[in-house]
């Protein structure tokens, strides 16, 4: 591997274990003062339209026929407007760091779904995975100084069918039929997902804060999200993807509910327990067992 495209891989990783780690905690500085769906809307529809502005300047077509455009609309359903939007609520009552770890347990999730949606047989070593995974999550909900807390358990809830949606999602899109080009894919998935998100805003009556009002915190995470949680980070997925092992980028997955803890306990004073430690040894280590046979889509960049 050329020395620049060794460089280029280190930035890229760097992009998707640190900037999509840090999404949690950006999402959770917004939330204080930005309405969830309205929040959520404002990141994809911004990020679609930056991405449309690159795909015309590069030469990309952005055509797509009708039942591409229909399908994208699903899938942008299922992971943005449900799958995100729906976290960014749930934000409001539950620590990001608990969040993302919570949401590491997707990979199970998916797995259990191939195996009622396709009848896909779960390996041994997925089985162990299977097994792992549901002890950390109980490790993990079963805390009385965490469970107490209001709206938490609510919140949780709302997490796990956000799961669902994302874990359906990732079966949809194997099969459907979808703009070929990733980049353009993605932008329209954002475009609709954020349209939906910003009518479920007006159907929700939430209060559409101007951006006159929102404090330097709150901006900052905006453009952090819109810019870097969207434009660069999938762009380094993408890159990773056709240069490295699919494996070494679900790494991921690993990496990231770490990153949001430690973020979360160093600017939020977010508390993390013992318990929640071992919980999360235990779930990412599941998560590894899941993985090591590469059932599993790569569409957990749409968690972020």
């Amino acid at each position: 591997m050329k020395s620049n495209n060794k460089v280029l891989v280190i930035l890229a990783f760097f992009s998707i274990y640190v900037i999509w780690g840090s999404t949690y905690l950006l999402n959770k500085i917004a939330v204080a003062e930005i309405e969830p769906f309205l929040l959520a809307a404002i990141r994809f529809l911004s990020a679609s339209i930056l991405i449309f502005i690159i795909a015309k300047v590069i030469g990309l077509k952005l055509t797509i026929t009708r039942q591409q455009l229909i399908n994208c609309t699903i899938a942008g359903f299922l992971f943005l407007t449900y799958g995100n939007g729906v976290v960014v609520w749930a934000l409001k009552f539950v620590d990001s760091g608990f969040t993302a770890l919570e949401i590491s347990a997707q990979p199970l999730v998916v797995l259990l779904l191939m195996l009622i949606f396709e009848g896909k047989k779960i390996q041994p070593m997925s089985i162990i995975g299977v097994l792992l995974g549901i002890i950390g999550i109980y490790l993990l909900v079963s805390q009385k100084e965490i469970v107490t807390q209001e709206g938490t358990v609510t919140g949780m809830l709302m997490i796990f069918s956000c799961m669902l949606s994302w874990g359906y999602g990732s079966l949809f899109v194997a099969k459907a039929d979808l703009p070929s080009n990733f980049f353009i894919n993605t932008g329209y998935q954002m475009f609709t997902g954020g349209i939906m998100l910003l009518i479920a805003s007006f159907l929700f009556g939430e209060h559409w804060v101007p951006i006159s009002n929102w404090s330097q915190p709150v901006l900052y995470s905006i453009i952090g999200l819109i810019v870097f949680g969207g434009i660069v980070a999938f762009t380094a997925f993408n890159f990773l993807l056709r240069v490295v092992s699919p494996e070494k980028v679900a790494t991921s997955t690993y990496v990231n509910p770490i990153i949001a803890l430690f973020l979360g306990w160093y600017f939020l004073n977010e508390q993390i327990s013992t318990q929640s430690v071992i919980a999360a040894i235990v779930l990412l280590t599941g998560v590894f067992f899941i993985n090591t046979k590469k059932k599993l889509t790569l569409y957990s960049r749409f968690k972020k």
